[in-house]
Formats: structure tokens, sequence, C-alpha cells
């Protein structure tokens, strides 16, 4: 077995939670409360984590810089995310946005000089597809 796939089926499973749990929290309480509370469930886990890091592991500080960028989008993604979830059905807002990946090939493509290959693209447009047929 590859060395990233466990921790990809893993992923894939908390992400999977994750989801299911964003709509049963809002079931008592708004995208806001959600947010935080969230946040508060990573903040638990960074806290875990960082017993085992040292003061080092953080620099250099482009480094650090991109890892606040990363939480920051991914805090302003689960807060439309639960503001969508909110208004919508789980089904088809979870479908939506779990073509996130999309971003991430587009942007590796652009700005890290990635190849896609013709069998990606033709996923990707399959991808972009699907939004369509679930909007209608």
């Amino acid at each position: 077995m590859p060395s990233w796939l466990l921790s990809s089926l893993v992923s894939l499973l908390f992400f999977g939670l994750w989801g299911f749990f964003s709509k049963l929290a809002l079931f008592h309480v708004n995208s806001k409360v959600t947010l935080i509370m969230q946040t508060l469930g990573v903040v638990i886990i960074s806290l875990f984590l960082l017993k085992n890091i040292e003061i080092r592991d953080f620099f250099p500080a482009k480094g650090a810089y991109f890892g606040i960028l990363t939480g920051a989008a991914y805090g302003l993604g689960c807060l439309f995310y639960l503001i969508a979830v909110d208004k919508g059905k789980l089904t088809t807002v979870v479908t939506l946005t779990a073509l996130y990946p999309l971003v991430t090939i587009l942007c590796s493509f652009i700005w890290l000089n990635e190849v896609i290959t013709t069998k990606q693209w033709a996923g990707i447009a399959l991808a972009l597809l699907s939004i369509v047929i679930m909007s209608i």
C-alpha cells in the first residue's frame, strides 16, 4: 500500500464526518457559532500537536505566513459552507463544495507549473459538468 493511501482514506472519513456533524450542529445553533465551535475543535487538536513542535519548526517565516493563509482560507470556506448547509440541502451543498480540488488543481497548474494530463482535463470537464447537472 502506498504510504499516502491510508492517510488519504482516514482524511476522507473525517471530512465526511465533518460535513455530517456540521448539519447536526446547525440544527441547534447558527453558522457563526458552529464555526467557532469547529475552530475550538481544531485548536484542541493543535494543542496536542504543539507539544511535539519546537519554535524553530515555525520558520522560515514564509512557511508560517502560508500556514496562516491556509487557516484563513479554511475558516472562510467553512463559514460559507455552513451558511450554505444551513439554507440548503446537505446532499446538494456537500456535493458542490466537494469540487474544491478543482481550485487547487488550477492554482497548481498556473502557479506551480504542474502538468495536467489529457485524462485529468477530461476529469475536470466532467466535474464541471456535474455542477450543471446538480443545479438543474
